[in-house]
């Protein structure tokens, strides 16, 4: 067997390895949720009758007088958490969105059990069992989901399981599903790169990614065995240059993921409308209507103004130190632009050097950033104590009052400098068409570390795809990433 030969039935067995051990995920999850009902049913009997919390009990019922609930509530309840998706292998699943479905699937199966008990007649059942139960499985299921997305964290960061993957098409679109693989580790993924759509075209990387040719380099990195799955960004006009990569999967047994061409039109802006029967597809002319910007703008006031009273002993106490190590000003007061292209002042606490200005001439030939941005991951200009802050993102606290103001909201695309703004082209303009954030998905998805064009690009993604469970899941996510303090410098 030559090496080249030796290298595929490697490459194979690995591939083969990593897609079966995916493929037992499912019902792995499945064994563990029925194992963690049985667990809760246990301890809420044993809550009921052994420790007696709860009104007097006067006739005890056995624990095998239960179980043709238990069995009842077990499929009911299993049934409803496959309806909604909790043993499928989606790429979007989150802890957050596993613990919604838990709750949600663990209130109707168990509101399910009480109307099916009521109509049987069958009232010898505690009600106090039943509201323990309740509480058990979401506590018991959320737990394990946790622990379990933790280890198979856990087994990817060591390697194991791990799937390469090649995007086809280098459209927005398949660089939106690079930053979010890139960003998303738990995911199993390591991003082999992307080729482009059009051949003869010169590709070049983008930022992070590598770019590794047209369509007629697939062959090649199939036959190589260098890919395990394949995801398609191409428009439905390619369907010529898709066919043949259909195949291509199949014969090498690659897995193959198709974005729908729908995505191009936004997905936040399109609604299913009909006509007797005939669909249509609404597209909303703003991704920001008058009522939702009152409502968002609601929001930032009363949450902004919490957290600024909140902080003001924190914020009393980094002044301290700041003043101390380098006397004042504490504030940076830097020119940023706004909404609709509007300049105001947005206000820092002060992490760098008297002269950084004046340095940053002399630093010029060391910027790590692309684009109109100047990065530096160990920047000489920053103070000790403006390292730290930068690290835990503490001095941006006084943006804050710029929310409050209204320059600013919570959650948005990041506050650019008048200098930035100057080399943007019309599509780049467009991050203007909503108030700058405190943080944003370029703050969840790797901050510093990205460069210029993917921070526009979820800057984009984020103006035409707002909604307030957006900001919600955004505000959660970052404060894992300033726990993580990943791409904090």
């Amino acid at each position: 067997m030559s090496i080249s030969e030796a290298k595929e039935v490697v490459a194979a067995r690995a591939g083969h390895q990593s897609s079966h051990w995916r493929r037992m995920i499912p019902a792995f999850l499945a064994g563990l949720d029925a194992a963690l009902i049985l667990l809760a049913f246990a301890a809420a009997y044993w809550t009921r009758y052994s420790l007696k919390l709860g009104p007097h009990i006067q006739d005890q019922v056995s624990a095998g007088q239960y179980l043709p609930l238990v069995a009842l509530l077990l499929l009911v309840l299993m049934c409803v958490m496959t309806l909604k998706g909790a043993y499928s292998t989606s790429l979007s699943r989150e802890s957050v969105d596993e613990i919604t479905v838990i709750v949600s699937s663990a209130t109707i199966s168990i509101a399910a059990i009480v109307v099916t008990t009521t109509m049987l007649h069958r009232y010898e059942y505690s009600r106090g069992v039943i509201i323990y139960l309740w509480l058990l499985i979401i506590l018991l299921m959320s737990v394990g989901r946790v622990v379990f997305r933790g280890v198979q964290a856990a087994f990817y960061r060591r390697g194991k399981g791990i799937r390469r993957l090649l995007v086809v098409g280098a459209s927005d679109t398949g660089k939106m599903i690079m930053q979010s693989v890139m960003s998303r580790p738990d995911l199993g993924y390591q991003l082999a790169g992307f080729v482009d759509g059009h051949v003869g075209r010169t590709v070049r990387d983008f930022g992070r990614f590598r770019a590794l040719g047209t369509l007629r380099e697939i062959p090649g990195l199939l036959d190589a065995g260098d890919v395990d799955e394949i995801i398609i960004a191409l428009p439905a006009s390619a369907h010529e240059e898709i066919t043949p990569i259909l195949g291509m999967c199949e014969r090498y047994g690659v897995g193959l993921k198709l974005v729908p061409d729908l995505f191009e039109m936004s997905l936040g802006r399109v609604h299913l409308d009909d006509i007797a029967g005939i669909p249509l597809l609404d597209v909303k002319d703003r991704p920001l209507r008058q009522l939702e910007r009152s409502l968002k703008r609601g929001i930032d006031l009363v949450l902004a103004s919490a957290l600024l009273l909140v902080s003001l002993p924190i914020g009393a106490m980094i002044a301290a130190l700041i003043s101390m190590e380098s006397g004042r000003p504490v504030l940076l007061r830097q020119e940023r632009v706004g909404v609709g292209g509007r300049r105001f002042r947005c206000y820092k606490f002060r992490t760098m050097r008297h002269d950084a200005l004046t340095l940053k001439s002399v630093l010029d030939d060391h910027n790590e950033a692309d684009g109109p941005l100047f990065k530096m991951r160990n920047d000489p200009r920053c103070t000790p104590v403006g390292r730290a802050l930068r690290r835990w993102s503490l001095d941006e606290i006084p943006q804050l009052w710029n929310v409050v103001k209204g320059d600013m909201s919570l959650v948005g695309p990041r506050p650019p400098l008048p200098d930035e703004v100057a080399h943007y082209d019309a599509r780049q303009r467009r991050r203007l068409d909503v108030k700058p954030g405190m943080t944003g998905i370029w703050q969840v998805s790797g901050r510093s570390d990205l460069g210029f064009d993917e921070m526009v690009l979820m800057d984009l993604y984020y103006v035409d795809n707002w909604s307030i469970a957006l900001d919600i899941k955004i505000t959660i996510q970052t404060v894992k990433a300033v726990l993580a303090r990943r791409g904090a410098y």
